[in-house]
């Protein structure tokens, strides 16, 4: 099967990969694109890959034909993709169909015209095309020395998105980039977030967490020593909090329904800040954390810090997310 990881971190992903499934072999086809061989299907990868969790792979998909770049034309690749996707679904299913480049293309054409042949050849035997959002999706990626078609399941891909990769436009009245982060987490993940109630920024300046959390309603409390955009300040429902975590938490007895920390600090220790941080949350209250990992031991530095976290937390995801370069992002929900 293909997985797709980080360019920096995919030694991490495949180490992750390894794990789950013993024995199998991991080839590294583009710069953000691996083979994994293994005796376990996609689903049973997929679902292991939550449950550990491995959070340097981004997507996955089950490699149904790779074809040499010399043989890898357009009329060849529409030919194989029909019988190939009949085997697997339903006549007339809906099917997403994505495609992508890793590393430098190995054809004349791009992902756009490979995207434009595929849908027009599945359409014309009956099976309607999208981009996302269906049950299927068909891969198609471009490599530097081949092609390959996979298909999986959306729910076992991991996303939604050709290779992971998330793109989004920039929203109106957008603050900062940072906003990216936690928008891509909302779009991969349906969290059960609260509509209203309170809500903590911890590392808020200059505002972008804020600025969205308060889009859906929460009163925000935004802890950072920094500044805060002005349109923030003018809001009532905003209390800037011009001061560290651990100060604020040491002196207030507000309690809160969601925890949100994109703080620049060790990841160890931001994973502590959010276990302290626990006893001012409501029981069930759910928090999300960027932690900082670097390129040295990522591995390792990942495990401890998750540790860390469940001492206080029951984690529900943990990923590294398009728009994380060097941080994961971990969704958890307080314990107890």
């Amino acid at each position: 099967m293909l997985f797709s990881a980080s360019e920096e971190y995919f030694a991490a992903a495949s180490r992750g990969l390894r794990e789950l499934a013993p024995g199998g072999k991991v080839e590294r086809i583009g710069p953000d694109l691996g083979c994994l061989t293994t005796d376990g299907t996609l689903a049973e990868i997929a679902d292991a890959t939550r449950a550990k969790p491995v959070v340097f792979v981004r997507h996955l998909t089950e490699e149904l034909l790779r074809l040499p770049a010399a043989e890898a034309s357009l009329d060849a690749l529409t030919a194989a993709a029909g019988p190939l996707l009949a085997e697997r679904v339903d006549a007339g299913a809906e099917v997403a169909v994505q495609a992508w480049v890793s590393g430098k293309r190995a054809v004349a054409y791009g992902s756009q015209e490979l995207y434009t042949e595929l849908g027009k050849a599945l359409a014309e035997q009956g099976f309607p095309v999208r981009r996302s959002g269906a049950e299927q999706v068909l891969s198609a990626v471009i490599s530097d020395t081949h092609v390959s078609l996979g298909f999986a399941g959306t729910a076992h891909a991991l996303s939604d998105w050709p290779g992971g990769r998330v793109r989004l436009a920039k929203p109106a009245g957008q603050i900062c980039r940072a906003e990216f982060k936690l928008e891509e987490l909302f779009k991969l993940v349906d969290l059960p977030l609260p509509r209203g109630g309170t809500a903590v920024d911890l590392g808020a300046s200059p505002g972008g967490w804020t600025r969205i959390l308060r889009e859906r309603g929460l009163e925000v409390w935004a802890v950072d020593p920094g500044d805060l955009d002005p349109r923030l300040l003018a809001d009532p429902l905003v209390h800037h909090e011009r001061t560290t975590a651990g100060r604020f938490f040491e002196r207030t007895r507000q309690r809160f329904a969601l925890a949100v920390n994109d703080m620049r600090m060790d990841a160890v220790l931001s994973a502590q800040v959010m276990v302290d941080a626990a006893e001012r949350l409501l029981p069930g209250a759910l928090c999300v954390v960027t932690l900082k990992i670097g390129t040295d031991r990522p591995h390792d530095t990942v495990r401890v810090a998750l540790g860390r976290l469940r001492q206080r937390y029951e984690i529900l995801e943990a990923r590294q997310l398009q728009h994380n370069r060097h941080e994961i992002t971990v969704v958890g929900r307080r314990l107890g």
